[in-house]
């Protein structure tokens, strides 16, 4: 059996799934079921300090986005960090720990952001015994019209300043969670790096409005026919938190630097593909509010047969194994040819990739007698859209052209190798060399 078992940044827990600062992880009684359940760790949902009270609306909080079968794709919500009272957090947190020491605990914080402010609550959240701090510079509504959240994540000086000042006051591991609502990821980062930052962890939520209600012309969800911008997360975000994942993990500037995932993480393979591009850890918060505490069991048993399957036999083996593939668009290989192939015995006669391809791409399928459906090769430029909408998974491929062969839509020969193309004169980096 491979083992799940995650060391980041010396934190051990028994898995790298662990739930995201959020209303799962609000309280004693929440965090104590999540761990039976079988997470790995939890980020305790955001402390702040003992001035002013935080006040939740006391109407809905949620917006959804659905799939056609009324899937859950994402979440907008507009609730702030907890309402509940500091110290009654603090009191929550130790009794968890000391009873569950071989689980990560991680507290989320968000104070105002002046230095006295970090240094009152540091000592206090040490004192509970957590393995480490998260600082939360990312929530895009309410706390950020107060200065905090996204507004001090939007500006890589506030996020160094801050940084150091956990750093100097806090003697366990501080990691930075990163706010998606800004232009380049990775300057944040280094930012956080340049701060002495231990991790980073990212994305927080999506600064978004999922719907209008046309009845009432407010935004969703509405508040006594007021709407508010808030924060989207949920599958539907999983594609821009692995980009911004990526980016921080290549980047020469903040090359191994630690990174805890998060975004849309619903499936072990979803996980998997966080770790494959970097990620130590992910956290997990709409899967879990949308199935329960006890899909982590599902996550578990599948990245553990996937490892399996793979050979791999710890965490460590897959971190970080996808980030030297990916690169920047003016290095792929121009000289790889692929074309698409339908499997006849697998095609239900749709029609759709002939539909998608005949109206909007290449007009390279072919709908013969009998609504059989073919690729023509001298129009197909391997696109991938046919794949895309055909329902039926597997029934169309792209299959690469064999090195010599002519290809029939540019009567060139296919050329060898990604060997040939670094050399290649239509290689711009070549050209740069020249």
């Amino acid at each position: 059996m491979a083992d799940l078992t995650t060391n980041f940044l010396g934190i051990k827990s028994p898995n790298p799934f662990w739930l995201a600062s959020a209303p799962p992880t609000d309280k004693e009684y929440n965090v104590r079921r999540a761990y039976d359940a079988g997470w790995g760790g939890v980020v305790w949902k955001t402390l702040g300090s003992e001035g002013p009270p935080v006040v939740n609306v006391n109407g809905p909080r949620y917006g959804a986005v659905y799939g056609a079968d009324r899937r859950l794709l994402g979440l907008n919500n507009i609730e702030l960090i907890t309402d509940r009272p500091l110290e009654v957090n603090l009191e929550e947190m130790t009794r968890v720990k000391k009873d569950y020491p071989d689980h990560a605990l991680i507290a989320s914080i968000m104070v105002p952001c002046d230095e006295a402010s970090w240094k009152a609550i540091l000592p206090r959240v040490a004192e509970t015994g957590a393995d480490g701090i998260e600082l939360n510079f990312g929530c895009p509504h309410g706390m950020s019209e107060r200065g905090m959240g996204a507004a001090v994540g939007q500006v890589p000086e506030y996020i160094q300043m801050v940084t150091e000042w956990c750093k100097q006051y806090y003697d366990r591991p501080v990691i930075v969670k990163l706010t998606p609502n800004i232009t380049d990821i990775r300057y944040p980062a280094r930012a956080a790096k340049a701060g002495g930052a231990d991790a980073v962890s990212l994305i927080n939520t999506i600064s978004s409005i999922t719907s209008v209600n046309l009845d009432t012309m407010s935004p969703e969800p509405s508040i006594d026919g007021k709407g508010s911008h808030g924060g989207y997360c949920g599958p539907a975000v999983k594609p821009i938190a692995l980009n911004m994942v990526a980016e921080i993990a290549r980047d020469p500037q903040t090359a191994g630097l630690p990174i805890s995932g998060i975004g849309g993480v619903t499936t072990w393979r979803d996980a998997a593909e966080f770790l494959s591009l970097g990620a130590g850890t992910v956290q997990v918060c709409t899967a879990a509010m949308t199935y329960g505490f006890k899909v982590v069991q599902e996550m578990i048993s599948g990245l553990s047969q996937w490892m399996d399957e793979q050979g791999y036999s710890s965490i460590d083996q897959v971190v970080g194994r996808a980030v030297p593939n990916v690169t920047d668009w003016q290095y792929l290989n121009l000289n790889y040819v692929a074309k698409a192939k339908i499997d006849q015995d697998a095609c239900i006669k749709c029609g759709r990739c002939y539909i998608a391809c005949e109206d909007t791409s290449h007009q390279a399928i072919w709908m013969k007698e009998g609504r059989v459906f073919e690729v023509n090769d001298a129009e197909c430029v391997a696109c991938n859209l046919c794949v895309d909408v055909c329902p039926v998974e597997n029934c169309i491929t792209m299959e690469r052209m064999a090195p010599g062969s002519v290809d029939p839509r540019t009567g060139k020969v296919v050329e060898d190798d990604y060997a040939n193309w670094t050399t290649h004169p239509n290689n711009p980096s070549a050209q740069a060399a020249e």
